[in-house]
């Protein structure tokens, strides 16, 4: 409950009451209070003292989450409309909402019963880039950081080929240096094959390029960068699964009136299948972290199921994802349009690069690794002191040795964690859909029990016409009747 207080004056002759604002209290900078002062009503404010811009503090993933949401819902938001589009918890939907409002001009707007809406401008963007020196500067970032892994990526399929080369000029340097000038000559000759290898090399890289784009993937990977990912792989598929999972669970209880059962959010969750749960099945604590997001609570239904209500995500300035879920069985999924039956993770790739990539870029990891020993094994044979080029390699001989081991060693290692970790992606995601396949031929105690949560929803779609005040003009200037006040607050009053 937040205090929203009215000064007495000669056109507002009641005493200050409180009214019931839903999704929690408003923080002091946002609390729409009204002063009579000399005569004068001022409209309470949004606006920050010092100039400081609000967004800036916001992490920027909140942030950016939050813009989304407020621009697919049309700029006219609840707190737990931005809450359950964008996934966030409760109290960052309500931080982003009030920095944004600070820095972009929006308004608040109350409704009759109590409940707060933020309103921003088409601008609204536009101004808060015009203010923010750090959302200028990110797009700069962002592009930096990935020009840096470009780099590292091709750097790293450099070395292979600058590896050969030094590897085996050097074995060719050592060879010719163990005879006279007259044998070091015919060694030339006759090894000859052997040092058209760099040139064959950077042939294929460069004047060759045209043959070696037939074989790239759609997605555009180079060859000197399907030698990083034949090493390193290509990243985690699942990036953002926790925002994906929190997104999926927030709309999907908005869109059920703000009331759902454990059953309904567990395909959605790292919960065990159902043959697996060796503890009792009414165990319904995987709901905690939820609970906790949303701020939900529990409560028990005439018949002794236990259900679980979400209020701030049950008031709505927008119809978007609104879609009746009167019953369950053969037609959920139809009724659930939009929002996916169940949460399914990617399995990890070991290369994005095809076959034929993959075999070119193993068979020059060999040729270097063959290389390497045989280099070793010279340099140990040498009596003389080496020097030029030989000097040269000998110095960096350890560094040959440990990328040309790596090469291999990260990829075997990589394929046997890869193994392991596909094999839990696949029983958490088996797991999920057999507790989604519950849901579509449930079982008569389970029916019972979901028909109960969609009696109980209560999802309220806030219009304009139920806005009774709003911080964006002047107390004087807006559309009600000093009488209708007097009214709610004397019906408020007498209750």
């Amino acid at each position: 409950h937040a205090p929203f207080l009215l000064s007495p004056s000669p056109s507002i002759p009641w005493p200050p009451h409180h009214l019931h604002v839903a999704n929690g209290r408003l923080p002091p900078p946002c609390r729409p209070s009204v002063k009579a002062q000399a005569g004068t009503i001022e409209a309470p404010s949004l606006a920050r003292l010092g100039g400081a811009v609000e967004t800036d503090r916001l992490p920027a993933d909140v942030r950016d989450r939050a813009m989304d949401a407020v621009d697919y819902l049309g700029g006219r938001v609840t707190i737990g409309d931005v809450a359950s589009r964008a996934g966030l918890q409760i109290d960052q939907a309500e931080r982003a909402l009030q920095a944004l409002a600070a820095d972009t001009g929006g308004f608040l707007e109350v409704s009759g019963e109590g409940e707060v809406l933020y309103v921003f401008p088409e601008d609204y963007r536009a101004k808060l880039a015009g203010k923010s020196f750090r959302m200028r500067v990110e797009p700069l970032v962002d592009k930096a950081k990935e020009a840096g892994a470009y780099l590292a990526r091709v750097s790293f399929g450099t070395a292979l080929v600058a590896s050969i080369v030094l590897v085996y000029a050097t074995i060719i340097a050592i060879l010719s240096s163990s005879s006279d000038e007259d044998n070091r000559g015919r060694r030339r000759r006759s090894y000859g094959s052997t040092m058209f290898l760099p040139t064959d090399l950077f042939w294929y890289l460069d004047a060759g390029s045209s043959r070696r784009r037939r074989v790239e993937k759609d997605k555009g990977m180079s060859f000197i960068e399907s030698v990083f990912s034949f090493v390193f792989g290509n990243g985690d598929p699942n990036d953002g699964l926790e925002e994906r999972r929190w997104k999926m669970i927030g709309q999907y209880i908005s869109s059920n009136g703000g009331v759902v059962t454990a059953e309904e959010l567990a395909p959605y969750l790292d919960v065990p299948a159902p043959a697996e749960q060796t503890n009792s099945k009414d165990d319904e604590s995987f709901i905690l972290p939820v609970l906790l997001r949303f701020q939900g609570h529990p409560l028990v239904d005439d018949q002794g199921n236990i259900l679980y209500r979400f209020p701030s995500l049950q008031r709505t300035a927008s119809s978007k994802g609104g879609g009746s879920r009167e019953y369950v069985g053969t037609r959920w999924s139809t009724m659930s349009s939009g929002i996916e039956k169940f949460m399914e993770e990617k399995p990890w790739e070991f290369s994005k690069a095809n076959a034929l990539e993959r075999a070119m870029v193993a068979g020059l990891g060999g040729l270097n690794l063959f290389g390497v020993i045989i280099l070793g094994n010279l340099l140990k044979q040498m009596t003389m002191t080496p020097g030029g080029l030989i000097s040269f390699a000998a110095q960096l001989f350890p560094l040959l040795q440990i990328y040309a081991g790596s090469f291999f060693a990260i990829p075997l290692f990589r394929w046997l964690l890869l193994r392991k970790t596909n094999n839990d992606i696949a029983r958490r995601n088996k797991a999920r859909e057999e507790r989604a396949q519950e849901l579509l031929s449930p079982e008569p105690s389970l029916r019972r029990k979901l028909l109960s949560a969609r009696d109980m929803a209560q999802r309220k779609v806030i219009t304009p016409g139920e806005i009774v005040y709003t911080t964006e003009k002047d107390l004087l200037d807006q559309e009600y009747e000093v009488r209708e006040w007097e009214r709610r607050f004397k019906k408020l009053e007498s209750d």
